[in-house]
């Protein structure tokens, strides 16, 4: 039968929510990064560290086990700021690794093989799928994060009591908002680390070199110019200087917290433009 003869309908079925297609893509994106084992392997690995810092609350909550020892030992063992800002500097390393595994995966396969305009082509729009991609990256990361961060916190205020939770409510909303702020680095630098490279070998090693070469640079402005400030340009010790504010805990010498944050800001910057430049179904080559 010719094509002008067949009868086309309007499809009449039930349309889904925008929530609801916009969730396509992380939970597609989750499965597959699900299934490969180096994934599964770095996630059980982090979490070794947590399970040996819930040991450390539990025998700071038990004072039966801390008798006859000496009492500055008593007060090392406290859980306070400083257990937490070393609790969060080695799962802000192992969400650096995750994210130069897990990222380059998520947008440099769709731009090798030309798929965004199959994307675009349905009611996706680039800021849902820059977002929807950020979405995989910010709940694969925060598994590893503000996650137990707050598992040990509320372990910390079931055994210590509710006075200590109205003494140090702060600290839980100083683990939830600083690893919010590193994830969303991190997410924002695995994104555009794979947008702006396809192989996700080369993405990855971007990743990591991001971090690296950034602190080797201020470690050696410093130590030309003989300052501090070169500290702000290490996006790692910037968002280190935010945990210290947030969990009142003594900072090291450097930059404030205004320098950092605009720092921190203007990278965030940077990177959504490479992203926005990156993320075009159609490329004009002039």
């Amino acid at each position: 039968m010719a094509v002008y003869r067949r009868g086309y309908s309007r499809y009449k079925g039930r349309i889904t929510g925008r929530w609801t297609r916009f969730m396509v893509l992380p939970r597609f994106a989750w499965r597959r990064l699900f299934q490969q084992r180096l994934v599964v392997l770095l996630l059980v690995s982090a979490m070794v560290w947590p399970l040996l810092c819930a040991g450390f609350v539990y025998i700071s909550n038990h004072a039966e086990l801390l008798k006859g020892l000496d009492s500055e030992f008593q007060r090392f063992v406290e859980v306070s700021g400083n257990f937490f800002i070393i609790f969060m500097n080695v799962q802000a390393l192992f969400a650096v690794f995750l994210a130069a595994l897990a990222g380059p995966g998520l947008i440099a396969p769709d731009l090798a093989n030309n798929a965004l305009p199959l994307y675009f082509s349905r009611p996706v729009t680039r800021a849902d799928y820059a977002l929807a991609k950020l979405v995989v990256l910010f709940g694969m990361l925060s598994i590893v994060t503000w996650v137990p961060g707050l598992v040990l916190f509320g372990m910390q205020v079931g055994m210590a009591g509710g006075w200590w939770f109205w003494s140090n409510w702060s600290l839980g909303f100083g683990i939830f908002s600083g690893f919010a702020i590193w994830v969303l680095l991190v997410s924002m630098v695995a994104l555009a680390g794979s947008a702006y490279v396809k192989w996700r070998m080369v993405a990855g090693g971007l990743v990591l070199g991001f971090f690296f070469i950034l602190a080797g640079v201020a470690t050696m402005i410093n130590g030309v110019f003989r300052v501090t400030w070169g500290h702000a340009l290490n996006p790692a010790w910037a968002v280190n200087r935010l945990w210290f504010a947030l969990l009142s805990v003594d900072p090291p010498d450097g930059p404030g917290v205004v320098a950092c944050v605009s720092v921190l800001a203007g990278i965030t910057l940077f990177l959504a433009l490479v992203l926005e430049r990156k993320l075009r179904p159609v490329e004009v080559i002039r």
